[in-house]
C-alpha cells in the first residue's frame, strides 16, 4: 500500500545504510518523525468524537446524526406499529365473527378442539354454512357485503377432498385403496367417510375497515377469502373443524370523511422521505469510515513488517473494523428497505406489513443498541463493552458445545414423550419447552402431565427431566456465567494495571501527544481530508 508514512520510513532506512555517521544521524532522526508521525495518525484514528473535535476541531457529524436517526426511526416504528396493530387486531376479530357466524354453537378453543364425530353433524353442520352465508347480511353486525365479479355475486362452493377409491373392511383386516386424490365441487354432498379427506367450503366476502378514518388516513377495503376445512385425514372418527382466512387489503374506490383532506398521508410520505434521506446519509459516511480503516490497516501491517519485521495479527487487523460502523450499516439497510415497504403500504400498492414491521423492528432495535457505543466513552462503561467484546468468542464455542447436549435432549424428548405430553409434540415445541426449563418455568407442570402415563414412560420422563434440569441449571448455565466473569476480572486487571492488550495498542501507548495538546493538527486541505484514514467527520 502506498502511503505518505511507509515510503518515507523505507526510503530513510535505505539510505542510512550507504551514508556516514552524520548522515546517518540525520536519517535516523527522519525516521523517528516519521514514526511518530505514523503513530499519532492511529491514536487518532482510534479517538472517541469528542476527542477527535479537540484535537482537530472537526465536529462530529456521525455522532450528530446518530442522535437524530434514534429519534426519527424509533417515532417511525411506534406510527407504523399503531397501524400495523390495528390492521392485525381488525383481521383477528373479523376471523372471530367468522367462527362464530358458520360454526354451529362454536365454543372458546381453549376448552378443546372444534370437532365432529357423526356423519349427520357433518351434514347438519355442511348444510348450516350454507344457511348462514345466504341470509349473512340479516344476521351479521358488521359491514359485511358479497364479493361480486362484473355485477355478479361469487357463489359460495363446497369441494370434497377424496381417494379416488377405497375399500375397507375393519373386520377382516383388510382393505384396498387407490391412493391419487381427486377433489369434487357441488352443490349436492354425499359424504363417503371411508375414502374422504376433507370438505372444503370456500366463500369471498368484502368489508371495510373504518378505524383507519378515525386515525386521519386512507380507508382500507379487505377482501376475505374464507376457507372452512372439515380435516378427516386422520380417519381416527373425529373431523376437526376450522377457518383458514387469507385476505387482500386495497383502497377504497370511492371515499369521502367530512373534514378530511388526505393532508396526514403527505405529512407520513415526507417524514419517511426524511428518514430514508437521514439512513442514506448515515450509510455513506459509514461506510467510507469503514473502507479508510481498512485502508489503515494496510498501511499499520506493511509499516509493522517494515520496521519491526513482525507479522501483525488477526485480532490487531480487526481492530480496525469498526464493529458499530458495521451495525449501523446494517440498521441502515433494514430501515431504507422497511421505510419504502410503508410508502408502498400506505399507498396501497403492496401489503407486505409483517416484512415491513420485521425490518423496523430489527432495524430501529440496532439502532438503540448502537447507542452503547457513545456509552462506551465513559470508562465505567467501556469495561462492560469490552468483556462482552472479549468474552464473545469464549461464550460462542462454549454455546457450540451446549447445542451439541441441548439438541440430544430436544429430539430424545421429542421421540419419547411427544406422544404423551403436549409440550413434548412437534420439535419447536420441545426447544421451546425445555429452553423455559432452563430459565424457570413452571417445572410442576411439566411433570404433572406425565403422572397418568405407563409406568416405562413415566419412569423415563423422570429420569429425562431431572438429568436436563440438574445438567443445564446447575452446570451449564454456572459455567457460562464463569467464562464471562473470568474475561471481565481479566479486562478490570489490565486497566487497573493500564496494560496495553496487544501489539498495536502498545504501539499507539508510546504517543503521549494529549487531544488538546495542537500536534494533531494537520496542513491538509479540504478537499484531500476525506481521503485520510481519519475521515473529515470523526
Amino acid at each position: 500500500v502506498v502511503n505518505k508514512t511507509v515510503l518515507p520510513l523505507l526510503a530513510a532506512r535505505s539510505e542510512e545504510s550507504r551514508t556516514n555517521g552524520h548522515v546517518a544521524w540525520s536519517t535516523h532522526t527522519l525516521e523517528s518523525k516519521a514514526v511518530e508521525d505514523f503513530r499519532r495518525r492511529l491514536k487518532y484514528f482510534f479517538m472517541n468524537p469528542c476527542e477527535k473535535y479537540k484535537a482537530r476541531g472537526r465536529k462530529p457529524w456521525k455522532l450528530m446524526l446518530q442522535i437524530l436517526k434514534i429519534a426519527i426511526i424509533t417515532v417511525q416504528l411506534v406510527s407504523f406499529g399503531l397501524s400495523n396493530q390495528m390492521m392485525v387486531t381488525f383481521k383477528d376479530e373479523n376471523l372471530m365473527t367468522f367462527r362464530h357466524l358458520f360454526l354451529k354453537e362454536y365454543k372458546d378453543p381453549r376448552l378443546g378442539s372444534y370437532a365432529l364425530y357423526t356423519k349427520a353433524d357433518v351434514y347438519d353442520h355442511i348444510y348450516y354454512i350454507i344457511n348462514r352465508y345466504t341470509s349473512l347480511q340479516n344476521l351479521s353486525v358488521g359491514n359485511l357485503a358479497y364479493e361480486s365479479v362484473d355485477g355478479k355475486y361469487s357463489p359460495l362452493s363446497v369441494c370434497q377432498v377424496f381417494y379416488r377409491n377405497s375399500s375397507i373392511d375393519p373386520g377382516n383386516d383388510t382393505f384396498d385403496i387407490d391412493p391419487h386424490i381427486e377433489t369434487e365441487c357441488c352443490l349436492l354432498i354425499c359424504v363417503c367417510v371411508s375414502r374422504l379427506l376433507s370438505v372444503n367450503i370456500y366463500l369471498n366476502l368484502k368489508t371495510i375497515n373504518l378505524q383507519t378514518v378515525r386515525h386521519h388516513e386512507l380507508p382500507d377495503c379487505y377482501d376475505f377469502h374464507i376457507m372452512i376445512v372439515f380435516d378427516n385425514r386422520a380417519h381416527s372418527g373425529k373431523i376437526k373443524v376450522d377457518i383458514e382466512n387469507d385476505v387482500r387489503i386495497y383502497e377504497c374506490r370511492d371515499w369521502n370523511v367530512e373534514g378530511t383532506s388526505g393532508k396526514n398521508n403527505y405529512l407520513l410520505l415526507l417524514f419517511d422521505s426524511v428518514v430514508i434521506l437521514a439512513c442514506l446519509t448515515s450509510l455513506i459516511l459509514c461506510t467510507r469510515s469503514v473502507i479508510n480503516g481498512i485502508q489503515l490497516q494496510f498501511e499499520f501491517n506493511v509499516f509493522f513488517h517494515a520496521y519491526y519485521n513482525k507479522i501483525v495479527t488477526w485480532s490487531d487487523r480487526m481492530e480496525f473494523v469498526n464493529g458499530w460502523y458495521i451495525l449501523i450499516i446494517v440498521s441502515d439497510t433494514l430501515t431504507i428497505a422497511g421505510s419504502v415497504l410503508k410508502i408502498g403500504i400506505q399507498a396501497k400498492f403492496q401489503t407486505n406489513y409483517d416484512v415491513c414491521s420485521i425490518l423496523l423492528g430489527t432495524a430501529t432495535m440496532l439502532v438503540w443498541v448502537g447507542v452503547i457505543r457513545y456509552l462506551g466513552f465513559f470508562k465505567k462503561y467501556n469495561l462492560l463493552i469490552l468483556t462482552l467484546r472479549a468474552a464473545l468468542p469464549n461464550v460462542f464455542r462454549f454455546c457450540c458445545c451446549a447445542t451439541m447436549i441441548y439438541l440430544g435432549y430436544c429430539f430424545c424428548g421429542w421421540i419419547v414423550l411427544g406422544p404423551y405430553h403436549d409440550k413434548f409434540r412437534t420439535f419447536d415445541k420441545v426447544t421451546e419447552c425445555l429452553f423455559s426449563l432452563i430459565n424457570g418455568d413452571d417445572m410442576y407442570a411439566t411433570f404433572l402431565q406425565m403422572r397418568d402415563k405407563t409406568y416405562m414412560v413415566w419412569l423415563f420422563s423422570r429420569l429425562y427431566l431431572y438429568s436436563f434440569i440438574s445438567l443445564f441449571i446447575y452446570m451449564v448455565l454456572s459455567l457460562f456465567i464463569a467464562v464471562i466473569t473470568d474475561t471481565y476480572e481479566t479486562i478490570k486487571h489490565h486497566q487497573q494495571d493500564k496494560e496495553p492488550f496487544s501489539q498495536l495498542q502498545a504501539f499507539i501507548a508510546e504517543c503521549r501527544d494529549q487531544p488538546e495538546s495542537g500536534r494533531y493538527q494537520t496542513d491538509d486541505d479540504p478537499s484531500t481530508c476525506c481521503l485520510s484514514p481519519c475521515g473529515c467527520f470523526g
